[in-house]
């Protein structure tokens, strides 16, 4: 996971104490400058532009199994067979850029739907795997959050030779190391609960494959991150489970897409082929073909 999700996601937490605390969605909101554009300076593309052309632009995250990464020099993962298919429904081509996470979602959202980067590079037309929550929408006016396609939960990926009856919970890391990515959710949730026991027997990685790896080779006896990462990293010695996480108010999420805020009708495409590959399972056989759990969204 990007560290991106890591401050959205605690941005997401944030909102749910603020919501059980009783606060009305988006009751400090200011409205937001929504630039327009111009002939000089077009931000996005409209649908009929972009069914003229023969094809539309993804912005999806590097190296960000199994979800988007490079292999060979190509684009894969999860996203990316997701952006073949809805370029596929819409009858064009599929182009994607991966791009780097920045310090918010917010800058990813400036930098990739609505504005473009400062110094090189532009927009694209669909970004990927967006979080979506509902107070975070109504605060960014500039982009359109649509196309929720999959429900991202955490999880425990766990050495089985080092479990042999019951799956490890979170109190088990008082006795026992576990694999995170640097700075993810998983690690803050372990660093902080419960006030801290846990945090010597942290073990820390630049990413969760790396984390996988260094459980796979018994370097800790456990990994907690994202389910579909600790998927990507499975061996047939290891096993995952998703126990309750006690004060964990951002367990789960719902993952997306954002489309520039003047472009309604490519949203509203884009949606439809989501909602259309979840309905005949297309979108459940990419999932399976990568080796992963897919889990639909309630589809409103």
């Amino acid at each position: 996971m990007t560290r991106t999700f890591h401050n959205a996601l605690l941005g997401l937490t944030i909102g749910c104490f603020a919501a059980s605390s009783g606060w009305a969605r988006c009751a400090d909101h200011v409205p937001q400058p929504k630039p327009q554009n111009t002939a000089r300076d077009v931000v996005g593309t409209d649908l009929d532009t972009i069914q003229e052309r023969g094809f539309i632009t993804f912005a999806a995250y590097e190296d960000f199994p199994p979800w988007s990464y490079e292999q060979d020099g190509k684009a894969v993962g999860v996203d990316i067979d997701l952006g073949r298919l809805i370029a596929e429904d819409l009858g064009v081509e599929a182009r994607f850029k991966l791009v780097a996470a920045g310090e918010t979602l917010e800058a990813d959202l400036r930098n990739w739907v609505w504005k473009g980067p400062v110094v090189s590079g532009s927009v694209a037309n669909v970004m990927l795997h967006v979080p979506y929550d509902s107070a975070f929408a109504c605060r960014v006016e500039q982009v359109v959050f649509t196309g929720q396609y999959h429900v991202v939960d955490i999880a425990i990926a766990y050495r089985k030779a080092a479990y042999p009856e019951d799956p490890p919970v979170p109190a088990y890391f008082r006795f026992d190391t576990v694999a995170v990515e640097n700075d993810s959710i998983s690690d803050f949730y372990l660093s902080a609960f419960p006030g801290g026991q846990l945090a010597g027997n942290v073990r820390r990685y630049p990413v969760m494959a790396d984390a996988m790896t260094a459980l796979a080779q018994g370097e800790t006896k456990a990994a907690m991150g994202t389910r579909a990462q600790l998927e990507h990293g499975l061996t047939p010695d290891l096993g995952l489970h998703a126990p309750p996480l006690p004060g964990f108010a951002a367990g789960n999420w719902t993952a997306g897409v954002a489309v520039h805020f003047a472009y309604r009708p490519l949203a509203y495409a884009v949606d439809d082929a989501i909602v259309a590959a979840i309905g005949d399972g297309r979108l459940e056989q990419i999932f399976a073909d990568h080796g992963l759990t897919f889990r639909a969204p309630e589809l409103r």
